[in-house]
């Protein structure tokens, strides 16, 4: 016997029969004509080289052959049905479901707590786990399910990933509350002149670097008022707060910030300001999944503040 041969739909006619005893039984339960289900049941006799059934008083009687594969073919058959039947019965609070994201350190900070009380408040065994990927890895790691989804500055061009536009931020400027710009008025906003005197301190995250900054800084040639690079968005608040050093931070962070540390925040001159846009991505693999729905569905909920796909 050569399984490859095999027709595997024919396996659904022997379990049917045996469940049934009988061949018009089978036919019917199965959507199948009498001599669509009597050619299938010879075709099985042909493959296994015997008869499966055989005729008694009582109806079809199983072979000792088809007495030890039925049941095994309806167990495997069962459980083939189960992992590809789409469930649409997800429930949050029964969930051990194991989400797998993708986050910057700024983002963590950002997206991760609020994220976690809402998982622990309304899907209480569900687990979450952040992977670092690097932002031109993400497209790569949905494909392979390394991770679900993913929440930064990304504009994914790649088949297959799929991305929602959740809010477009800027950047400000965040100093000590003692600290004042060298001239002029302290206002809210900062003028090209007021920066172009302050002494910085910026974030360039290796893996989720964001070049706006960067550029604003040599457009208004400011580079040479840097004085410390960071890795990491989470040192900034204590230098700047311990120094006379000016931080230049998303807005979102520097309100959270801000709130906490008693820091100033500041506009930046709105010609200079660095803006972008924050997506939440996944990939089409996933776009009707019940688990991946409902959690994209919170991310939204929590953080979207536009509308429309990106």
């Amino acid at each position: 016997m050569n399984f490859r041969q095999l027709d595997l739909n024919l396996l659904r006619v022997l379990a049917a029969i045996h469940r049934t005893g009988s061949v018009t039984a089978a036919g019917k339960a199965l959507a199948l004509s009498q001599p669509a289900t009597s050619n299938a049941l010879a075709r099985l006799r042909d493959y296994f080289q015997d008869d499966l059934f055989v005729r008694s008083p009582g109806g079809l009687q199983p072979t000792r052959l088809c007495e030890r594969l039925a049941p095994e073919v309806q167990t495997q058959l069962q459980m083939l049905e189960t992992a590809v039947t789409v469930r649409d019965d997800f429930d949050p609070a029964r969930s051990d479901m194991r989400w797998r994201l993708s986050l910057s350190d700024l983002g963590e900070m950002m997206f991760l707590p609020p994220l976690a009380a809402a998982l622990r408040q309304q899907a209480p065994q569900a687990r979450l786990t952040n992977i670092s990927v690097a932002a031109d890895d993400v497209p790569a790691a949905l494909e392979s399910r390394e991770i679900d989804f993913a929440i930064g500055i990304l504009q994914p061009h790649h088949r297959g990933v799929r991305a929602e536009l959740l809010f477009r931020e800027h950047y400000v400027a965040m100093t000590s509350p003692r600290w004042r710009p060298a001239s002029g008025k302290a206002g809210r906003t900062l003028s090209a002149r007021q920066l172009a005197e302050s002494s910085l301190v910026v974030a360039a995250p290796t893996a989720t670097f964001h070049g706006s900054v960067e550029q604003m800084l040599v457009r208004m040639k400011l580079g040479d008022r840097v004085v410390i690079r960071a890795r990491h968005f989470g040192a900034l608040p204590e230098l700047a707060l311990n120094t006379d050093l000016l931080t230049i931070v998303p807005q979102m962070y520097a309100a959270n910030v801000g709130q906490r540390m008693d820091m100033r925040v500041w506009e930046l001159p709105r010609a200079a300001a660095p803006s972008y846009d924050v997506r939440l991505v996944w990939h089409a693999s996933t776009a009707k999944d019940p688990a991946h729905q409902w959690i994209r569905a919170q991310v939204h909920r929590l953080f979207g503040r536009a509308q429309g796909a990106a």
